[in-house]
Order: structure tokens, then C-alpha cells, then sequence
């Protein structure tokens, strides 16, 4: 599988995003779905301290203990676990990359990413904490989430000279959610940030198995009623019937239009979709296969453009 940067590393275009585990799938599952990752190719493990209420990082560690050589480890911190263990304060950082370093069963984490911004804290406090990280060896990049273009652009003029800088960024980006291209995505090219989309199937939405005129399928997290039913909504279902369409007229599939798209867009590093079978993950894999072109492109964007 292709491989490109995110700062030093080497990450396959495809990932695996582990939000899934500790939650929808358990330990011995976790470890068949990395596996499979793994042999298909991907590289590129994406998890973060509360997921599964840090059952995630525990369930990731366990499974790649005896591959850990093959792997790119990413976690984040920064999102609530409880009352005391939140945000980027730089004591907090200190803790927090010690429990996900024993969770995960490793002594360096490749990617440490801030979860999202934290307000009450100075950028610069949080850079320099997350430098002496990567200094002590404890973390070998850093990078961001839920970052604006503004943000960024904080981040990038906080950095002491030669100290580590962010050098990714994850925010939601697919073809129903185009967000980032109002600004994000050109932050991101011109400062040499690389880019990591997550819900890059809108949830399951893109993956083909939700048709509109068909029921929809019964326990995905799209029929659970949780806070994810509402991408079910109108004008999101005309919109991926449409992309289906033009994918099956390509003899292509949605799935492989939602992640190949993204392979295609500018700063975009890896495509991060989770997984809850071993049979998942190797589908997306596999759908990254796509090479579009100009064309293509165009053609995609004349349809989201004719369905506003």
C-alpha cells in the first residue's frame, strides 16, 4: 500500500481509526482486526485515551504486542475521561502520556495529538510541554484535532525555534462533510501539515449499505438513535445515492469512492475509517484502489454543488 509523511513518519494512506474498540468490540475481536490490518497493508493506528473508556489504547496494545515493529501508534489526549484528567495543561500532559505509554504496552508513542483546543490554556504552554516530550523520547511527533485554520496559525507562530511543532492535524472530513476546504485544508499545504480526516465514511453512511429507498440495516451506529442517527437525514441520503450511482456507473463501489476521493485531496496523509470485523478493514483497504482523475473530481463536485 502507498505510504506518505506525517512529519518523520511513514504511514500507509489507509489507516484504522480505533474508536470502535473497547466500545462496539472487544479484546479478542480487536486483536483479529488488527491483524487483519496488518497483513493488508496498514500501518497507521489511530486511537485516543478515552475511547472505550480507555479501553481502546488497552485493546491496541494487547494486539499489536507481538508486531509492535509494523506499526505507526497514534493516540490523543485532551478530551474528558473524568473530572481530573482533561486538557492540555502541561502537568496533565505529563500524566496523561505516562497512562497512555503503560495502556498501549510501549516506551514511545509515534503520533501524540491534541485532542481538541483547550481554551484555558496557552498554546505556548502546551507546545513546550508536548517538546520536552519528544525530547525525553517518550513521543516522536506531535499533531492536532479539532484544530480551526486560525488556530493553526497560533500554533505554528507559539513554537520556540527548533522546538517540536504540530505536524498533522485530524479533523471530520468526507464527502458529505467538506468543512476544511473553507480555509483548513490550504492552512495545512502551505505549512507542510499533514492532514488525517476522520468519520471519512460519515459514520457508515458511505459505505454502501445504506440505500435510500431500501430499510435501513438494523444495529449500526446509524439506526442506534445516538447522536450519529441524524446523518441519515434527506438531504445526506440524496446525496450518497447520488455518489453511489456515479460510482456503480464506473463499476466502482461507494466505499471505494469515499476513501479514494479522499486519498486525492490535497495535505491528506491517511484515511482513518474504523472498522468492527476483520472483513471491514480489509475493504477499506482495498478501496483506496481507485486512482480519479481530474475529471472525476470535477464530477464529484458538480454533484454537491447541483444538491445545495
Amino acid at each position: 500500500m502507498e505510504q506518505r509523511p506525517i512529519g518523520s513518519l511513514s504511514v500507509s494512506v489507509v489507516g484504522l481509526g480505533c474508536n470502535n474498540f473497547g466500545w462496539r468490540v472487544d479484546a479478542a475481536a480487536t486483536e483479529k482486526i488488527v491483524h487483519a490490518a496488518l497483513d493488508a497493508g496498514i500501518n497507521f493506528f489511530d486511537t485516543a485515551d478515552m475511547y472505550g473508556g480507555t479501553h481502546s489504547e488497552e485493546f491496541l496494545g494487547r494486539a499489536l504486542s507481538r508486531r509492535r515493529s509494523e506499526a505507526v501508534i497514534a493516540t490523543k489526549f485532551g478530551w474528558t475521561i473524568d473530572d481530573r484528567r482533561k486538557g492540555a495543561r502541561p502537568d496533565y500532559i505529563r500524566r496523561a502520556v505516562e497512562d497512555s505509554l503503560r495502556r498501549l504496552q510501549i516506551d514511545q508513542i509515534d503520533l501524540y495529538q491534541l485532542h481538541k483546543p483547550d481554551p484555558s490554556v496557552p498554546i505556548a504552554d502546551t507546545l513546550e510541554a508536548l517538546d520536552a516530550l519528544v525530547r525525553a523520547g517518550k513521543v516522536r511527533e506531535i499533531g492536532c484535532s479539532n484544530f480551526s485554520a486560525e488556530q493553526i496559525r497560533q500554533a505554528e507562530a507559539a513554537v520556540r525555534s527548533g522546538a517540536a511543532r504540530f505536524v498533522s492535524l485530524q479533523n471530520e472530513y468526507s464527502l458529505l462533510h467538506r468543512d476544511p476546504e473553507s480555509g483548513v485544508l490550504s492552512e495545512c499545504v502551505q505549512r507542510g501539515i499533514a492532514f488525517l480526516p476522520y468519520f471519512p465514511l460519515a459514520s457508515g453512511l458511505l459505505t454502501g449499505k445504506y440505500r435510500k429507498d431500501l430499510p435501513a440495516p438494523h444495529g449500526t451506529r446509524l439506526t442506534s438513535g445516538g447522536r450519529f442517527s441524524g446523518r441519515l437525514a434527506g438531504p445526506n441520503m440524496d446525496l450518497a445515492e447520488r455518489f453511489a450511482q456515479f460510482a456503480a456507473a464506473r463499476g466502482r463501489t461507494l466505499l471505494e469512492l469515499a476513501i479514494s476521493w479522499l486519498v486525492a485531496q490535497p495535505a491528506v496523509a491517511s484515511v482513518i475509517p474504523g472498522a468492527t470485523s476483520p472483513g471491514q478493514v480489509k475493504a477499506n483497504a482495498a478501496a483506496a484502489g481507485w486512482p480519479l482523475t481530474a475529471d472525476d473530481l470535477a464530477a464529484v463536485n458538480a454533484i454537491v454543488s447541483t444538491n445545495n
